[in-house]
């Protein structure tokens, strides 16, 4: 192994579709750590669905050999969702490159992902990617870089990763700016856990970057967060594929396996130290991840039950943030809630789902967790609506609040200030990259952003602003549980926890959504939205009703009371009897609202 000098550990971060993973795939190829025979596309990007959406899902790293030098090149994810493994990735680096799309320009990512570079003390590397394209405005996307970072002209660097302009002086630039790993302070084994995959035969293979000390085969391994201990079976680094290695010592990058069947044990960001060799502290920042978005996934074949349920274990074999229990609901059966970081990992895995799985899917519409404080003093967590306390025991409602930024050219600042108000937003600050483009802050409910807040801000900026945000904190609001009641018996699966000056419209909408989609039956139905017992809104589905009448010629009127008092003690007899089916078309049109 060479000198821990000559090893450099670095990152790319940019904004969705800014050119990272080409980017990746050309310094790959340029270090000729792969053939071009072997090159295709998005070479770090292994799943269907991250090539197909052109975005990186799960962390990927490869280790480079470039003239004496080592580089580790650790891929991360770009989207907010997967803030805390990026935050992870940047821990187990000494430099990033930044890279900004010379046609679009700075977004909001890019700005996120470099305050957290900046919070790890990184040295940073910013690059100007697809210069090569006719719309690319360099000039002001340099003065954006120059106004974000601080740093001058001459040290941006420009490339184009599609026809390889430029590469080879960011690969000199990353030897010459970014530092080796700092020297380690004692033999005492001290490993970073950056990412995790699952592989069928041989367990979890953890992802690491050694801080101190060394580790190789047979060494027993203990984790900090949860005292477990395990035997090490392989250890090695990563170029394309595994390849086993003697050990791994300070400043590599590289991963373990030790024959560890539950990924619950293997967490990101925790610590991993020799028993026989242990260090006495953890590395700083570790957490458990929390979901923030919840979801009811039932099967539309109740059949498939137990399919869904192999299905959801086999994801998190691959991906521990996402958390299931079993639910039953009145109108959907037997199915599972599912607990998201985001609404992008709750489509992806609703999608691999579909895809990998082969099963059709219905899913309630996301919501996020609520703190109910009860008047006895006591508070509880509210994953779903249908589980609110009633109003006589329920003092106030917390709600998840989140720091919202927003990058958008200066059109369009009214059209986003508008939107961001009819989402109950508090205007925070706004600042300017550049003549022509603005950053809004504002705080914002979570809940709110759920649905449509992201279609809505690109429609009102033509599809050129960009959205990032983060968890604040619980904050008490004005908030009401908004029932549906169908033929007087509520639906679970659509009630909502929504702001008490938009309970009447959202229950009216839903109300006359339900009777165009529900079909007639025999009796009348009503439909009302109710808060707590008081019925805000109503509407009724009218019966079929037989002409009984119709054979009369003609003869008394008393005759025709007669019958039609006859057909009304039969409807009322139906009515006392009868259930109203709900189908399920008309719940997933109605939770699209």
């Amino acid at each position: 192994m060479s000198d821990i000098s000559l090893i450099r550990n670095f990152c790319i971060i940019a904004h969705i579709d800014h050119g990272k993973s080409t980017l990746a795939d050309r310094l790959l190829e340029d270090t000729g750590t792969i053939s071009k025979k072997d090159m295709k596309n998005q070479v770090l990007d292994n799943m269907e669905l991250e090539r197909e959406r052109g975005i990186t899902i799960k962390s990927h790293s490869i280790r480079i050999k470039y003239k004496d030098y080592i580089l580790n090149l650790i891929d991360t994810p770009g989207h907010v969702d997967f803030t805390y493994e990026v935050s992870r990735t940047l821990a187990a680096s000494e430099g990033a490159l930044l890279i900004v799309d010379a046609a679009q320009g700075i977004e909001a990512q890019t700005v996120t992902n470099y305050l957290l570079a900046l919070g790890s003390d990184l040295t940073i590397i910013p690059v100007i990617n697809k210069v090569d394209l006719p719309n690319a405005d360099i000039e002001n996307v340099t003065n954006q870089i120059i106004e974000l970072t601080g740093c001058e002209e001459e040290e941006i660097l420009f490339a184009s990763a599609k026809t390889g302009e430029g590469v080879q002086s960011i690969i000199d630039t990353i030897i010459d700016k970014i530092p080796p790993p700092k020297p380690p302070k004692n033999d005492a084994f001290k490993a970073l856990i950056f990412d995790s995959i699952y592989d069928k035969y041989r367990g979890v293979v953890a992802y690491i970057r050694v801080y101190e000390g060394s580790i190789s085969r047979g060494s027993k391994i203990k984790f900090f967060s949860h005292n477990t201990y395990y035997d090490i079976d392989e250890v090695g680094h990563f170029v394309i594929d595994r390849k086993k290695s003697d050990s791994l010592k300070a400043g590599e990058v590289g991963y373990i396996i030790a024959n560890v069947r539950d990924i619950e044990h293997v967490l990101p960001g925790d610590t991993i130290t020799n028993v026989n060799k242990p260090c006495k502290e953890a590395l700083p920042g570790f957490q458990k991840i929390k979901p923030m978005v919840f979801s009811g996934l039932f099967p539309a074949d109740s059949a498939e039950y137990d399919d869904l349920r192999t299905a959801l274990e086999k994801l998190k074999l691959n991906d521990a943030s996402l958390s299931f229990e079993p639910e039953v609901s009145d109108a959907l059966g037997f199915g599972y809630r599912c607990g998201f970081l985001g609404l992008l990992h709750m489509e992806i895995i609703q999608e691999r789902l579909e895809r990998e799985f082969n099963l059709s899917i219905v899913t309630t519409s996301p919501n996020v967790k609520y703190l109910a404080n009860l008047r006895d003093g006591s508070q509880i967590e509210v994953q779903r609506p249908a589980l609110l306390p009633e109003p006589k025991i329920l003092e106030s409602i917390m709600e998840p609040i989140v720091t919202a930024e927003i990058l958008t050219p200066v059109d369009y600042i009214g059209n986003i200030m508008k939107i961001c108000q009819e989402k109950r937003g508090k205007y925070k600050s706004t600042s300017y990259l550049s003549s022509s483009k603005v950053q809004l802050i504002y705080e914002l409910p979570l809940g709110e952003i759920l649905f449509d807040f992201y279609d809505s801000i690109k429609s009102g900026s033509k599809g050129y602003a960009s959205f990032d945000y983060a968890f604040k904190e619980y904050r008490e609001g004005k908030l009401d549980r908004l029932d549906i009641l169908i033929n007087k018996e509520p639906v679970d699966a659509l009630s909502m926890i929504c702001s008490k000056k938009d309970s009447y419209h959202r229950g009216l909408a839903l109300c006359q959504k339900l009777k165009e989609l529900i079909p007639r039956h025999q009796i009348q139905i009503p439909i009302q939205a109710s808060i707590g017992t008081r019925v805000i809104a109503r509407t009724n589905i009218a019966p079929f009703r037989k002409n009984v009448t119709e054979k009369l010629y003609g003869g008394d009127v008393t005759r025709k009371n007669k019958l039609l008092q006859k057909q009304k003690k039969g409807k009322k007899r139906m009515k006392m009897i009868g259930r109203v089916e709900v189908p399920q078309e008309a719940l997933l049109a109605v939770l699209k609202i």
